[in-house]
């Protein structure tokens, strides 16, 4: 037997490589896990993070709330109304950014429930033409209902944005509907725009409707040089006010 052993003493063991590393894996651990702050390392993910991009507010929006003569029907994009005035606007150097908000068809019903997806922040909201009505006529829709709609989007519109500059189409309908109607149809939107608070657009058709040569074969839709002309009009009235 050793001496060694022999005597009751214990031979001195040399300390494992991977114990003397305990304690500073051990330490970094839980520095990690208690979220500890420290330095990214140079070439790690963290380090190489792409800065936050700089958020820019949106554009000051027109919109143009409306039917077929709006929309553009039987044009192109670029010769429908709104598209137009964002050439206009451009020419000026003014910031607006034009939305054409306009559906074939659609009557002051259809605009009052589909005018709150246009009060989104993200359009910013500063100017808004309502050009519904024609429709209503057509459709023989009583005008006390049509005059109520019409009075419900100017006063959601300033609800919401309450600084938004309103602009109505002054509008007409067919002699075929009776001198009576016709008269009553024609001083709702005088009516409205004043009691409202709104700018009244004179009739935008006034010297296109009844000449062939600026209106579609359907003689109801005005052609790319009729819709030059209501743009001419229509524009005179809104430029001040933007």
């Amino acid at each position: 037997m050793n001496a060694v052993f022999a005597r009751g003493r214990r031979p001195r063991m040399r300390q494992p490589r991977w114990r003397a590393l305990v304690g500073p894996c051990l330490a970094l651990g839980l520095g990690f896990a208690l979220g500890c702050d420290a330095a990214p390392v140079p070439g790690s993910s963290a380090a190489n993070a792409p800065a936050p991009a700089p958020t820019t507010a949106p554009a000051p929006t027109l919109v143009f709330l409306g039917d077929s003569l709006t929309a553009g029907f039987g044009l192109s994009e670029s010769e429908a109304l709104p598209a137009l005035i964002q050439r206009r606007v451009d020419n000026e150097h003014l910031p607006y950014h034009v939305v054409n908000a306009g559906r074939s068809g659609d009557t002051t019903a259809g605009g009052l429930a589909r005018i709150d997806w246009y009060f989104k922040d993200s359009l910013d909201l500063r100017a808004l033409v309502i050009g519904l009505g024609s429709n209503d006529a057509m459709r023989g829709l009583p005008l006390e209902t049509m005059e109520a709609n019409l009075r419900q989007m100017i006063r959601r519109a300033r609800e919401r944005t309450p600084e938004v500059k309103i602009f109505l189409w002054e509008l007409k309908t067919f002699p075929n509907l009776g001198q009576e109607y016709a008269g009553a149809y024609a001083a709702v939107f005088p009516r409205v725009a004043q009691s409202e608070g709104a700018i009244l657009i004179p009739f935008p058709l006034e010297a296109v409707a009844a000449h062939p040569e600026l209106n579609q074969s359907d003689g109801i839709h005005p052609n790319a040089e009729g819709t030059e002309r209501v743009a001419d009009r229509v524009w005179a009235t809104i430029r001040p006010s933007l």
